[in-house]
């Protein structure tokens, strides 16, 4: 039983005439016939009562249209689920995000994504740079939100990741209010030379704190004291007079009245990306994320 002979049937069904039938069908006449012929002959009892004058279903005729209406709709349902699965209208898509994203762009993201795609499923996961880029290495993570450059892939076997800019911002310092740089407009970098400094584990988030030595210059007098993974936990630290850390200028939305934010000197900036595996095929689902991202990232220009 094809599922073209359950049209052809339903059609007919419907019509109670094999001419109309098969002019809404846009087939002639005699093709129709044998078609559903076919079907009577498969099923092995006659589904229409036919004469000069009349077509009329016979009572196996009835529960066929029945049951042919329910499979037709359903395969419709799925052909059109299907669909939405191939435009990225449907599925699951798991993002990761460094905490840093918070004070920026992901609640936009999320708030635009989930409204223009609410049949897709999305799971978000805090995640280091570090972690994101192994799991995007492993296919667990499908988009990254990660801090600053993508370190090279480490073997061969590995697959390639690719990276977007979608956000950039300045870099400060955060220090104690009463310490002496913490009344400055700006610090530069041979400044905070002087100051203890709390760090970020590098194996963990790669580009930000390439990035900050960067920033600061590979000088032997950077006072590395602490080094901690979460921004919180550095905050913690500088409040209690241990020392200042770099972050990025969203930071101002998190400290307490205990720390004051200082801009560099320069003004240098640190990025936020999208990141994903390398394909050669299409992906609807990712691309729709990235482009709310950066939709998201305009909002706050």
């Amino acid at each position: 039983m094809e599922l073209r002979q359950l049209r052809y049937f339903l059609a007919v069904a419907e019509e109670l005439h094999f001419g109309r039938a098969a002019r809404r069908l846009h087939m002639s006449q005699p093709p129709l016939s044998v078609q559903v012929a076919r079907l009577e002959q498969e099923v092995g009892t006659a589904l229409f009562d036919r004469s000069t004058r009349r077509v009329a279903l016979t009572p196996a005729g009835r529960h066929l249209q029945a049951r042919a209406r329910h499979i037709v709709e359903e395969l419709d349902t799925v052909r059109g689920e299907m669909r939405d699965f191939v435009d990225g209208l449907a599925g699951e898509l798991t993002a990761g995000f460094v905490s840093s994203a918070n004070y920026t762009v992901l609640p936009g993201v999320v708030q635009l994504f989930r409204a223009s795609r609410p049949g897709v499923t999305l799971r978000l996961v805090p995640l280091t740079s570090g972690e994101q880029f192994d799991r995007l290495r492993d296919g667990t993570l499908d988009v990254g939100i990660v801090r600053d450059e993508v370190p090279q892939t480490p073997s061969d076997s590995s697959p390639a990741l690719t990276t977007e800019v979608v956000f950039e911002e300045r870099l400060v310092a955060c220090l104690p209010v009463g310490h002496p740089l913490a009344g400055r407009p700006e610090v530069t970098a041979h400044e905070l030379m002087e100051v203890p400094m709390i760090s970020y584990p590098r194996a963990l988030m790669p580009g930000f704190v390439d990035r900050v030595a960067e920033v600061l210059g590979t000088s032997s007098r950077t006072q590395v004291v602490e080094e901690v993974v979460h921004q919180e936990t550095a905050l913690g630290f500088v409040a209690a007079g241990v020392g200042t850390t770099i972050l990025p200028e969203s930071v101002r939305q998190l400290v307490p009245p205990s720390i004051v934010v200082v801009p560099l000197a320069g003004s240098p900036t640190t990025r936020l990306l999208a990141a994903r595996q390398e394909r050669t095929d299409e992906s609807p689902v990712h691309d729709a994320f990235i482009a709310c991202l950066r939709d998201a990232a305009a909002q706050l220009r």
